[in-house]
């Protein structure tokens, strides 16, 4: 297991959305439906109560995303892309509507089922990396296994080294955070995010952060992903990486305006 310090704590809190109650190691029995698509979202709603009143992030969203597509959303900034993105991964929940992913209507789940799921189906990747930083980059690729119990104790440090290597880092495995760049702080990331082999990649502006060389060497593996089978859904700015998925959609005032397949 992977010992956490004190000093992590801060770090901690900003990556717990992730995990949410698998720090309680709360197994509950996730309840499934029939679903014929990876991801569908069922005329989904969000509002928050602002200090102006009332605002609708999201406005009746419905979408289907198959297994091994390559999803990228594009948006001005308050569109909604980040809220759609917290709505797919649990981290939110719908004012109303439904939401599958895979044969879960995680709308339907409790904190400990969804974390139970989040954890095993969804990998996340961040915009700002959101790294332990008094952990080693192998230690921080390890936290998903250890949260979710995954994988017997001996096989989590040889796993993450794998998944390590599989994103070009394995010299840098014993490294701090602090000691890396950001791009391949990045890179650490993404190997996180494979830790517990999940379906589902999600990416929220997870190369804002980074200059456009390194942004192309992060797409290239997202592709290498989709190419073994994971399904990718990213948020980003830049329209010239979005169209390098397999599927563009655009959203605007909370709404699709457009949904582009190659």
């Amino acid at each position: 297991m992977v010992r956490l310090k004190r000093t992590d704590s801060d770090s901690l809190i900003s990556i717990i959305p992730m995990f949410g109650n698998l720090f309680n190691r709360t197994k509950k029995n996730t309840p499934t439906h029939d679903n014929a698509h990876l991801i569908e979202l069922r005329q989904v709603v969000k509002n928050y109560e602002t200090a102006a009143g009332m605002f609708t992030a999201l406005k009746g969203i419905d979408l289907k995303v198959n297994k091994g597509e390559f999803v990228a959303v594009v948006g001005k900034s308050g569109s909604g892309k980040s809220t759609l993105i917290n709505m797919m991964t649990g981290i939110d929940r719908p004012t109303n509507g439904e939401i599958f992913m895979g044969d879960t209507a995680i709308h339907t789940l409790n904190e400990g089922q969804m974390a139970v799921w989040r954890g095993n189906n969804v990998g996340v990747v961040f915009q700002f990396f959101q790294l332990l930083p008094t952990l080693t980059v192998i230690e921080n690729v390890m936290l998903p296994m250890d949260f979710c119990d995954t994988y017997d104790f001996d096989e989590r440090e040889k796993r993450a080294m794998y998944l390590l290597e599989q994103v070009e880092m394995a010299d840098q495995a014993y490294k701090l955070p602090t000691a890396i760049s950001g791009g391949q702080q990045q890179r650490a990331a993404i190997a996180r995010a494979l830790a517990n082999d999940p379906p589902i990649i999600v990416g929220d502006e997870p190369t804002g952060n980074l200059d456009s060389n390194t942004a192309r060497a992060i797409l290239d593996l997202f592709k290498r992903q989709v190419d073994n089978g994971k399904t990718i859904f990213m948020v980003t700015h830049d329209k010239d990486l979005a169209k390098e998925g397999t599927r563009k959609i655009t959203i605007t005032d909370g709404r699709i305006e457009s949904d582009e397949k190659k």
